[in-house]
């Protein structure tokens, strides 16, 4: 979780909802991490675990990633789970929840329905406090900023 803390603060930095991702394989190694990247690639769908599943898809060769795992910031929002379900994702484990725009949880809770034919082991608050002081600075700083204008 520490690689996606540091993707999320990268993010964060980059003027992006601070989300970091990470996909490790059995063994243990990092194959492929990203941050949030929507506005930089100007692209709803660049969430940092979308991106990070593009990026090991393409490491590997392969559109499954059958015994990976994805450690990710935040609970993934319904098109990342489905994501994440579509990859074939082994293990998925978050630190801050997300009652708002959560798809795994909360809200749509993509994995409990019939139509998802993959659902991960799904373990949450890895990290939890330090992703949500992330997050929270981040939303109080732009807060800051636009009272001031």
């Amino acid at each position: 979780m520490d690689h996606a803390l540091d993707e999320a603060r990268s993010a964060g930095a980059r003027g992006e909802v601070p989300v970091g991702a990470v996909i490790i394989d059995g063994q243990g190694q990092i194959v492929a991490l990203a941050g949030n990247r929507t506005r930089e690639l100007v692209d709803p769908t660049a969430h940092a675990e979308v991106l990070a599943i593009r990026a090991a898809c393409a490491v590997l060769g392969s559109e499954r990633l059958i015994d990976h795992d994805l450690y990710v910031t935040l609970e993934p929002c319904a098109m990342c789970a489905g994501a994440i379900a579509a990859a074939r994702i082994k293990r998925l484990y978050f630190g801050a929840s997300d009652p708002k725009s959560g798809g795994v949880l909360a809200g749509a809770r993509v994995f409990t329905h019939a139509q998802c034919h993959h659902a991960p082991e799904v373990y949450d608050g890895i990290g939890a406090e330090q992703s949500t002081t992330l997050l929270h600075e981040f939303f109080d700083e732009k807060r800051a900023f636009t009272q001031k204008k």
